[in-house]
């Protein structure tokens, strides 16, 4: 652990407990180096840490201050299914208006998991390797790319899946346009129109629109917001043969942020060859892992082909590249053909710098780099929710990526919220759209993947204030006026 981690820790802790309570003053940044015994600069960055916070604020000529004892935010309760359903289509219409208003930049967007600005990928990097690719490849313009597409970029691919506990051969691998494509023909190369597909509840908002356009039907599977899908359910379903393949985020799942435990995993992959029924693991955050050692990926435990596992580099190093991968095991012949009659192949020139910048090197620096962000807009979104919004709210430990799940009390509709928060310029993602479910119309999903600037910091506050005002109001008793009796 780094000296100013175990500084800000110490001092968190202190906050926490009261030994340093609300508006008193830490210790200058000298006598804090002497009383721990490190540097004036690990002092500053651990100070850093815990404005990041919002634990504590500077003064001017004064010094710092606790300006915030948050209570423990709870874990989230068990969450299964209920009978009260939304139409698919109405998921549809409410994430046609958010994805339309956060293209107005007078909107300030909490709803969409899409990292935004040049603290999140290394811009200047790609510009100039993309020019190296132009220089030294100048015919690349005048061919067409077709699949499985760039051999440099899959032979990178499946060297870094060993970090995820896979053997992949980079003649497996097909290059998508993203993750939604790569689950697109995962599910066309495994199940017919009518065919039915398990999936979590509540889970990525775009599945329930994709399944429905695809002509495939939904069974949710009872999920734990702490290890995922219940696997003796889904055994149950498996026996009475009552789907046709499994589709699953079981590394910082979306939106509940949980990573399933190995052993689930290893077990998920027994009962995949066991009943040899497909299993389709979004993998998007699995390099995006917030602790060590990784979690392999349920494609680890693969025996006969049966996993096929979906990959995509947008969230971590070029979002509009919108480079994905799919490695369909037994179904990869089938998976590369209807590559090839949807979209042909993905641009060369993309593929290529992608591929070279995972070959230099700079790729796991990156990633250390992001992770560690994304842990600290984490923390600092978590003390906001402890400070703005209602009590007795409840917020995700996301194990993996940068989606927080919050259940607000159960009185405040986020349906409503969502409408009150819009006309105030802020985008927000209601539970109900993970879910098609109305027994999650008291959850939110926000994402800690933009810039925490001001105005992104007053428009989570602003969510907050607005979820209160939603509470019911308690009137006492003794003021409620009562008729007289004649």
């Amino acid at each position: 652990m780094y000296k100013y981690k175990k500084v800000s820790d110490d001092l968190a802790l202190q906050i926490q407990n009261g030994r340093q309570p609300v508006g008193s003053r830490l210790p200058s940044i000298r006598d804090c180096a002497q009383h721990y015994q490190v540097s004036i600069n690990t002092v500053k960055e651990a100070y850093r840490k815990l404005e990041d916070q919002g634990l504590i604020s500077v003064r001017p000529q004064s010094g710092y201050y606790v300006c915030h004892a948050p209570s423990n935010l709870p874990d989230l309760e068990e969450r299964y299914i209920s009978e009260e359903k939304v139409p698919l289509s109405g998921i549809s219409c409410f994430l046609a208006q958010i994805v339309k208003k956060q293209m107005d930049p007078d909107y300030v967007n909490l709803a969409l998991a899409c990292p935004s600005g040049e603290n999140f990928y290394p811009i200047e990097r790609l510009k100039r390797l993309t020019a190296q690719v132009l220089r030294t490849q100048p015919d690349i313009f005048k061919s067409y790319t077709l699949p499985p597409g760039s051999i440099r970029l899959r032979t990178q691919i499946a060297r870094r899946s060993l970090q995820l506990g896979m053997f992949l051969s980079a003649d497996d691998i097909v290059l998508t346009h993203g993750t939604m494509e790569a689950l697109s023909l995962a599910i066309m190369a495994t199940t017919q129109a009518g065919d039915s597909i398990a999936l979590e509840i509540p889970t990525f908002h775009n599945l329930y629109p994709l399944l429905q356009n695809l002509g495939r039907k939904i069974v949710e599977v009872p999920t734990s917001p702490h290890t995922g899908m219940c696997l003796d359910a889904l055994e149950e379903l498996l026996k009475s043969q009552s789907v046709q393949a499994i589709l699953t985020i079981p590394t910082g799942h979306n939106p509940l942020g949980f990573s399933m435990p190995e052993n689930n995993r290893r077990r998920l992959a027994e009962l995949a060859n066991q009943f040899q029924i497909p299993v389709i693991e979004d993998a998007m955050y699995a390099e995006l892992q917030l602790t060590e050692p990784l979690l392999p990926n349920i494609k680890a435990f693969d025996q006969n082909g049966w996993v096929l596992v979906c990959g995509s580099y947008t969230k971590t190093v070029a979002p509009d590249y919108r480079v994905g991968w799919l490695e369909a095991g037994r179904f990869r012949n089938i998976a590369q053909q209807l590559k090839f009659t949807t979209t042909v192949a993905e641009p060369a020139l993309l593929t290529e710098t992608l591929g070279l910048f995972l070959e230099n090197g700079g790729y796991d620096l990156h990633l250390r780099q992001l992770k560690k962000r994304y842990q600290q807009q984490i923390d600092t979104i978590k003390s906001y929710i402890c400070r703005y919004f209602p009590v007795g709210t409840r917020v995700s430990r996301p194990q993996a990526g940068f989606i927080l799940w919050l259940e607000l009390p159960e009185s405040i509709d986020t349906l409503e919220l969502f409408h009150q928060a819009m006309d105030e310029k802020i985008l927000c993602m209601p539970g109900i759209l993970c879910s098609a479910d109305k027994r999650f119309s008291h959850c939110l999903r926000i994402a800690a993947c933009f810039e925490l600037n001001p105005k992104m910091l007053n428009a989570l506050m602003r969510l907050g204030e607005l979820a209160k005002n939603m509470l019911p109001v308690q009137k006492d008793i003794d003021q409620i006026p009562t008729n007289s009796v004649g």
